[in-house]
């Protein structure tokens, strides 16, 4: 059963890849460019070339044709006819044949292609050249500067070898001659030694005379022209049609390999399935393009990225982990996904407002606080002023909350992140914990915002009070690497991956991107240093380019004046 449902999942796994291999439509489109202008050279310059062939059988030198006994192929070594027809002994007599000066044999030599049909003795020339008609004059030159050098070459063997056996012949006709005096002159008398001594030079001068004879009866052709070497009717090349055809063809292979290879050594996650292998948790959701970081848009308007929310927030209240403790903490692996991770916070939060929980929304960003300002947060209960710090445990978290109003959805409470001292004691302070804990009470549900988890260790000491952790990432800016490193701190410190949320990457003009591990720069450090100058949180004046809280009208309650502050002792 297992096994048929392996096999059901190859034509999704096979479709995926593809679709996986065209994301990198750069790499396919260069290749396919590539193919194009190969193709589209390969076809302007085999236009005007014309392929001229003559063929050769070779022999070697016999006084009997017809003997069945003599076989070339044992005589003559078609490899060394080959290297001999390619030399530049061959070419220098075609050049004088063909009126071409010396300095024109690598030229000449360029065009010409001397092959060997198997189980043949026959030498195919094969000239390319711009015309035709100079493609067929060329070749023809060659074959018959190749065969008259051969014969020259042979010739100048069988007249080597009959010198050689000239010299040898002419002592023993000497000495033949002058024993042929001493026996006449001796008449009857003469021994039978000196007769014998006679006839036996008298054979060697006939053995002698009969290899010249044979040398000299030798037909000494190299080779017969079995195929003269016409003007070619058409050009060799393929033509521009199909010459592009088979460069594109070439180059969408040669695209896909590439778009391959960096399918293989890509470090980011190329799906949400690898984003799930790496985190070892469902992919809760996928934002489409617009989302925007920090914007609160469940109960403002009904888009799809509003209903992507809702969807997470559903999936999360039927995960039996997070359904038992209500508990959720909201990270980003660094600073790049930093705002992603605050949108989603903050629509997590309406989305559970939205269905009758209480919900606690908790900034616990203590570096660079600043969801208070994207959010239309107000104060709730009693005036600021009348409420007094805690002088026992003065710092973050004090006791003012705001109040944020998601439109239809409801509304849902913030505790706002502060600049503070020392943030690792701020976040492992008992108070942090009281206020997890309140989601213990019924109908409760509390969501942290944390900084990204590979930039501070901030999320890390408040995953054993919260347990469940929902990463948010951009896949093309983080690596599998990174997310499996993020699983295995958080489950490391005792908490549990209930998922991933993957978002686009963002679009917000006049705003430069955040590098990985410096989220303090830019305008976000502008607005933490007036936060550290002051000693105010959530009341500072939200950083350009974000909406800024609601102004409340003076309701005379007292609520609103601006001549009393509540200052913490830790701030002095």
């Amino acid at each position: 059963m297992h096994a048929s449902a392996a096999r059901d999942d190859e034509p999704d796994l096979l479709r995926d890849q593809f679709r996986q291999l065209l994301r990198y439509r750069r790499l396919i489109g260069a290749g396919i460019g590539i193919g194009l202008l190969g193709g589209a050279w390969l076809g302007v310059t085999s236009a005007d070339s014309y392929t001229a062939t003559s063929d050769i059988r070779l022999r070697a030198p016999t006084n009997d044709p017809f003997n069945p006994v003599v076989s070339p192929d044992k005589t003559v070594n078609i490899g060394t006819e080959r290297q001999t027809a390619l030399s530049n002994s061959v070419a220098e007599v075609a050049a004088e044949a063909l009126g071409l000066p010396s300095s024109r044999l690598g030229s000449l030599q360029k065009g010409l292609q001397v092959t060997n049909p198997p189980q043949t003795m026959v030498l195919r020339f094969t000239y390319a050249a711009t015309t035709p008609e100079e493609a067929a004059r060329r070749a023809n030159a060659l074959v018959k500067a190749y065969l008259d050098l051969r014969e020259k070459q042979w010739s100048d063997l069988r007249d080597s070898m009959v010198k050689k056996t000239r010299d040898q012949l002419n002592p023993i006709a000497r000495q033949q001659h002058d024993l042929a005096k001493q026996l006449a002159s001796e008449g009857s008398s003469a021994s039978d030694a000196a007769n014998a001594r006679y006839d036996d030079l008298t054979g060697k001068m006939n053995t002698l005379n009969g290899q010249i004879a044979s040398l000299n009866a030798l037909d000494m052709t190299a080779g017969t022209v079995s195929g003269k070497a016409v003007p070619p009717a058409a050009s060799d090349g393929l033509g521009l049609p199909v010459s592009l055809g088979l460069g594109g063809a070439v180059g969408v292979a040669l695209g896909l390999l590439g778009a391959w290879v960096r399918l293989v050594f890509d470090p980011s996650p190329r799906s949400p399935a690898d984003v799930a292998r790496a985190v070892r948790a469902p992919v809760l959701g996928t934002l489409p393009r617009g989302a925007s970081g920090g914007t609160l848009l469940v109960g403002g308007q009904d888009s799809r990225l509003a209903e992507e929310y809702r969807s997470v927030a559903f999936r999360l209240a039927y995960d039996e982990r997070f359904s038992g403790r209500r508990r959720l903490l909201v990270v980003a692996p660094r600073g790049g996904n930093a705002d992603a991770a605050a949108g989603v916070a903050a629509n997590l939060a309406a989305s559970f407002a939205e269905t009758g929980k209480d919900v606690l929304l908790i900034e616990a960003d203590l570096r660079t606080p600043s969801l208070a300002g994207r959010l239309r947060a107000g104060d709730t209960g009693r005036p600021a002023w009348s409420r007094q710090p805690d002088s026992d445990e003065p710092g973050w978290p004090g006791p003012r909350r705001l109040q944020v109003d998601a439109g239809e959805s409801g509304s849902f409470d913030l505790v706002p992140g502060e600049r503070v001292r020392n943030v690792a004691r701020a976040l492992t302070s008992a108070r942090v914990t009281r206020l997890i804990e309140e989601a213990d009470s019924p109908n409760a549900t509390v969501v942290v915002l944390a900084p990204p988890v590979l930039a501070y260790a901030d999320a890390l000491a408040l995953v054993d009070r919260v347990d469940g952790v929902l990463i948010v990432c951009h896949p093309r800016s983080v690596h599998r690497a990174d997310l499996v490193r993020i699983r295995e701190l958080i489950t490391g410190a005792g908490g549990t991956v209930l998922g991933a949320v993957t978002h686009p990457v963002p679009r917000q003009p006049g705003r430069r991107a955040e590098k990985s591990g410096h989220r303090g720069s830019g305008r976000g450090a502008n607005r933490s240093a007036q936060q550290e100058d002051t000693g105010e949180a959530a009341e500072q004046r939200p950083a350009a380019g974000r909406p800024s809280p609601p102004q409340q009208g003076l309701s005379g309650d007292g609520s609103d004046t601006v001549a009393l502050r509540s200052v913490r002792a830790g701030d002095r």
